[in-house]
Formats: structure tokens, C-alpha cells, sequence
């Protein structure tokens, strides 16, 4: 098969490419964590501005790093980048468009009510439904003021992993029809207030992400299997409110000694020299072939995994470069242990001793030694915490432990990577729609049945406002975490957006029992089980490249400041320590020695170095051989 329309992967020599042949006026980057949007986000507004367009690449992502892609600070004002003309950015932070919104609500009263009742409206403007609300209105004027209009000829959205960014793309339906439908119960009045001013607005929005004229969707997947399934529920969920006109970007595909992908039936191409990377090729071929039809029949371009990490001018240039020019790979570094890597090592973890790391299994036998407890693991998604908290489940489950293995994740994978059942583990998901279908019928049937029909009305008019899901859910992972006293609870976090969200949750809950409890009487919240090592360990799970370890490192900060010390760094998928012979392979492994270092280094107390793996470790005996088993 010749890879896509846009790359020749034996020469490097790229052509245009589809999905930004006669751009509209919005682009939109969207698909799972770590397959690379916010690079070719990037890349895109680079070559757009340099074919002589005027452009704004926005980032709408809790977790947002474009500003460390460009290596400049870029905040919640419109950001000049020197280097290429015509090209200015802006980061949308939920945490200050959250406070600018409630002073514009609060300000005016301020001064003007009793202390007691300011107080309490900046606590309704306090939760979730507060962040949604104050980002949407951030991210619905660049789709309908006319000053942006005029201002740009081209606006490019770096959206947030796939589950952030299908709850973004479709608040204007949502919220038009809430507003439609009327107000809810008083706790939402306060977020309401700022919207029921600007309701043509959001039909506007509506509109205009509805328009392929105005506006094209852009799904960024890997040659992977699970990466592309989330990409064809992406498609399915946004064509559902009006997105139809979409493309799909394979991005990162290894590329082969000539221009061919091999073939399932025939294996990989003759001259391959590197058997780790002619195994991933052919992983590769197989997830391609295997995807979707509603992607099969997207226009779809395919771009080459690159030797270097993406951060700087110069690499984002040449990921797409405008001009068809061919980019000449350097020298092969040199690793501090390299050598032919035989067949046998492909589907070990055995590699990661060669960096002077202990693998998984030294990490599992210490948390083992506690009998029991809480274990999470937490990073931006795409890293594969699905995979690493699968993989200390299984193991603790085979030292005998009884497991609960669970996770948060709107994306979650978990039962296709656990194809199979093991004795002592039990497998679950915290689904939000399940929980707030359940969560929902219990309020009903207790305080609802104490309401008159009016009353109730209110009540089923309350429970359709999005804060009903931040309340659900919560209450499910309180209930996941108490079994940890008795056995062990393995969670499988969500991306890092939806983690923050989850913890400050958690930490609103523990101030507020706090308060009404006062320090007379002795309590447990879960914020406290959480900050407590003996019951929680906490595992950072990042790759060996520059965003995923900066924004790990984010994530550590903000869980000291919340009184949680993170345990242990996971650096999974790491070519390094797969001791890699092929050119390119060898590029991307000497670019990881001075992450991997950092980690050590830096930032982590104890470390484990997962290697990236011929075959995806799916199933149990792959899981178990992850840590030694």
C-alpha cells in the first residue's frame, strides 16, 4: 500500500496535503491525547501563515502546551510569534476564564448585598459547571464576533483529548437547548446568569461549527488500534450534531526502507534491517487495514514519525513543509547500549535494565509488600496508563491480592486490553452516563418523592445541568476507593485535564466537610486518603519526550500543592530502552537519553522504564509479562 496522499516515506519528500487544501476559516485538530494534534495544529498555522495568510492558533485545552512547542510564553491574550509572520496564538485557561467570568457576575453586587450572600454566589460560580460555562464563552466569540473575523484569515483550535473535546464541541447544542428548556434548580442560576444574555450567540456557534464552508473537523490518529476506534467515535459523535465534513491525519507512521507499508500477507518489506522496526510496521499495517469503514471513507493524509521531537520552529517546518522539500535524515546516534536486538527480546521488558532502571516488577513488588490500598495512575493521555494500570493489576492479582481494578477515563480501553479474566480481579469502569442515570433515579426517589409536582419539575429540570455529572461521578470514586481497605484498588485516571478536575472535586468536598465539621470531631474525607502515602500511591505515567514529561511535571506540582506526593514515574513505551538498530529508531532513542534523565533526575523518587514492545501487550499473559511474569 503507498502511504496516503501527502508523504513519500522512503525519501522524506512530502506534496500538499487534503485536509488543508482550501482551508475554511476554522480548523479544528481533535482526536485522543499523544497522537500529535497540537503539533500538527501547529505545524498547520506555521504553513499557513507562511503561504501569506493571516492566522490565530488557539489552544482550548485545560493541559495546553503549544506555548512549550513554540518555546514562548503564550497566555489568555493574543501572543505574537516572532518567528513567523502572520502568526499569533492564544491559550484559553479555564482556570482564569473562570475567574474573569465570575467577577463580571459577583462585581456588580459587590458591595451591594451582605458579605454572607457574595459569599455565596461566588461558591455557586465555583464548580464545574462555572468552568464549562466561562470557556465556552471564550471559545464561542472566536466563532461569531466579527472583530476576529476580520481580524484573521484563518483561526486553527488545538482542541483537548478526544473526551474534553467532544464535551467542548458540543456545548452549543447542549446549552442551547438547556437555556431553551428554561432554568434549573437555584444552584445553577448563578452560571446561567452570564449566558442568558448571549443566547443568539450560541445559535451562532451552532451554526458556524455545523458549516463546512466555515469550518472543517480535522481527526489525528495513529496507526493504532485503539487510537483509530476513538477517532471513528469521534466522527460518529460530532457528525451526530451537524460535523459531517471531516478528515482524518495518520500520524507518526514509521516509515519503511522503500515507499511501500508491508503487507499482512507477505511481512515486512525484504530490506528491513531492524526486526523491532519491521514488527511495528507490520502492527502498524494490521491496525490500518482493521479500521472503521466511516474512516476508510474520510479523505485521509498520513505523516512519517520523525526522527526529533516536535518542539521548535525548525521541527514543526518540517513536519509540513509548504514548498515539497525533502528533509535529509541526520546520523544515526549512537546509544549507550546498542546491538542487534534478537527476535526473542521483541515481546520483553527486559530492556529497561539496560538504562540503570528497575523495571515494572520492582515497582509492583513494593506496592505489594502493603497487603492493600489505593494505587492511581495519572498523565496525559495517549502515555497508556489503561495499559500500565492493567498491567499492576494483573500482577498483583497473580501474587495472590485480591484486585479492583477501575478507571474514570471517557476514553477508556481497558476491556481490550484485559481480554480475558484472571482469578482475585474484578474489572469495572466509572461510566458518567451510568452514574448519572443512577444518581439521577436515587435523588428522585428520595428527595423527589417529599416534592409536589411543581417541585418536581424543578428538581428533574436541576438534574439535566452538567454539574449533575461532576456530583455523579465523584460519588462513584468515593465508593471505588473504600474497598481499599481490604484489597488493593488499581484507577486508571483520565488525561490530565479530567484528573485536575477530578481532584478538585475531591478538594472542594474535604473543605467543605471541613467547615461544617470544624476541628472538634474526627473525620476522613477522600482528599485525606489521597494525601496519605500508607493508603495511596500515586504513579506518573509519561513518555520519554519533552511535552509529555513537562506537562508530568505540571501535573507533580499541582498534586504537592494539593498535599499529594506522587510515588513512582512510569516512562512507558520507551525506544531507548528497546535497544533499537534501525537508523531513524536509534534518532528517536538517543532524543529520549536526556528525558529518561530528567525523570530520574529531577522529578521522580523512584522510577520504572517500560520499552516500547513489538506487540501491543493486550491480553493477560502480554500484561503479566510487563512486570516480570
Amino acid at each position: 500500500m503507498t502511504v496516503g496522499t501527502d508523504i513519500l516515506l522512503d525519501t522524506g519528500t512530502r506534496s500538499s496535503t487534503a485536509f488543508l487544501a482550501d482551508a475554511p476559516r476554522f480548523l479544528f485538530f481533535t482526536g485522543k491525547g499523544g497522537v500529535g494534534k497540537t503539533s500538527i495544529a501547529c505545524a498547520s498555522a506555521i504553513r499557513l501563515a507562511e503561504g501569506g495568510a493571516s492566522v490565530l492558533l488557539v489552544s482550548t485545552d485545560p493541559a495546553s502546551n503549544v506555548g512549550q512547542v513554540f518555546g514562548v510564553s503564550i497566555g489568555n491574550t493574543v501572543t505574537q510569534i516572532d518567528a513567523v509572520p502572520g502568526l499569533v496564538a492564544l491559550e484559553i485557561d479555564p482556570e482564569q476564564a473562570v475567574q474573569q467570568y465570575r467577577e463580571r457576575i459577583v462585581g456588580p453586587v459587590r458591595g451591594l448585598l451582605p458579605a454572607a450572600e457574595v459569599a455565596s454566589i461566588e461558591e455557586q460560580l465555583s464548580g464545574a459547571c462555572t468552568t464549562e460555562i466561562a470557556s465556552f464563552n471564550e471559545f464561542t466569540d472566536l466563532l461569531t464576533d466579527a472583530a476576529w473575523a476580520a481580524a484573521y484569515d484563518h483561526i486553527v483550535f488545538d482542541t483537548a483529548p478526544t473526551g474534553h473535546t467532544i464535551r467542548l464541541l458540543q456545548l452549543p447544542g447542549d446549552w442551547t437547548e438547556f437555556l431553551t428548556a428554561g432554568k434549573g434548580d437555584p444552584s445553577c442560576l448563578g452560571p446561567l446568569s452570564g449566558l442568558e444574555k448571549q443566547r443568539a450567540v450560541y445559535a451562532q456557534a451552532v451554526a458556524a461549527l455545523g458549516d463546512p464552508e466555515r469550518t472543517r473537523l480535522v481527526l489525528v490518529s495513529r496507526a493504532q488500534h485503539s487510537t483509530l476506534a476513538e477517532a471513528a467515535r469521534t466522527h460518529t459523535e460530532l457528525a451526530a450534531i451537524g460535523m459531517d465534513r471531516q478528515y482524518l491525519v495518520i500520524n507518526g507512521v514509521l516509515p519503511g526502507p522503500d515507499a511501500e507499508l508491508p503487507s499482512p500477507a507477505t511481512g515486512p518489506p525484504a530490506g528491513a534491517d531492524d526486526p523491532l522496526a519491521a514488527a511495528i510496521r507490520l502492527r502498524e499495517q494490521r491496525a490500518l487495514d482493521a479500521r472503521d469503514p466511516v474512516l476508510v471513507a474520510l479523505p485521509t493524509d498520513y505523516l512519517p514519525l520523525m526522527a526529533t521531537n516536535m518542539v521548535g520552529l525548525p521541527a514543526l517546518r518540517g513536519l509540513l513543509p509548504h514548498d515539497g522539500s525533502s528533509v535529509s535524515p541526520e546520523p544515526a546516534a549512537e546509544l549507550p547500549t546498542s546491538g542487534q536486538v534478537a527476535p526473542a527480546h521483541l515481546g520483553s521488558s527486559s530492556g529497561a535494565g539496560q538504562l540503570g532502571d528497575a523495571g515494572l516488577e520492582v515497582l509492583v513488588d513494593q506496592i505489594a509488600a502493603d497487603g492493600h490500598g489505593l494505587v492511581m495512575l495519572m498523565g496525559k493521555g495517549g502515555v497508556g496508563k489503561t495499559t500500565m494500570a492493567a498491567a499492576v493489576a494483573v500482577a498483583l492479582a497473580e501474587r495472590g491480592f485480591a484486585v479492583h481494578l477501575t478507571t474514570t477515563d471517557p476514553a477508556a480501553h481497558l476491556t481490550d486490553t484485559l481480554a480475558g479474566e484472571l482469578t482475585n480481579l474484578e474489572v469495572s469502569r466509572i461510566d458518567p452516563a451510568v452514574e448519572i442515570e443512577r444518581y439521577t433515579e436515587h435523588v428522585l426517589t428520595t428527595k423527589g418523592s417529599r416534592l409536589d409536582e411543581q417541585g418536581l419539575a424543578m428538581l428533574r429540570e436541576d438534574l439535566r445541568s452538567p454539574c449533575t455529572e461532576e456530583i455523579a461521578v465523584f460519588q462513584a470514586f468515593s465508593k471505588v476507593t473504600r474497598e481499599a481497605k481490604n484489597k488493593f484498588v488499581v484507577l486508571d485516571t483520565a488525561p490530565t485535564g479530567h484528573t485536575l478536575l477530578l481532584l478538585d472535586a475531591a478538594g472542594s468536598y474535604h473543605r467543605e466537610i471541613a467547615r461544617q465539621m470544624g476541628t472538634s470531631m474526627h473525620f476522613v474525607t477522600p482528599m485525606m486518603k489521597l494525601q496519605d502515602p500508607a493508603q495511596t500511591k500515586v504513579l506518573l505515567v509519561t513518555l520519554a519526550e519533552t511535552t509529555p514529561v513537562l506537562e508530568a511535571a505540571g501535573l507533580q506540582e499541582d498534586l504537592r500543592r494539593a498535599g499529594i506526593e506522587p510515588w513512582a514515574w512510569i516512562v512507558n513505551n520507551s525506544i531507548a530502552a528497546a535497544s533499537p538498530t534501525s537508523a531513524l529508531l536509534k534518532r528517536r532513542a538517543a532524543n529520549e537519553l536526556p528525558e529518561i534523565d530528567a525523570v530520574r533526575t529531577r522529578y521522580a523518587a523512584r522510577t520504572a522504564i517500560v520499552p516500547l514492545l513489538a506487540v501491543e501487550p493486550i491480553g493477560i499473559p502480554a500484561l503479566a509479562g510487563l512486570s516480570g511474569g
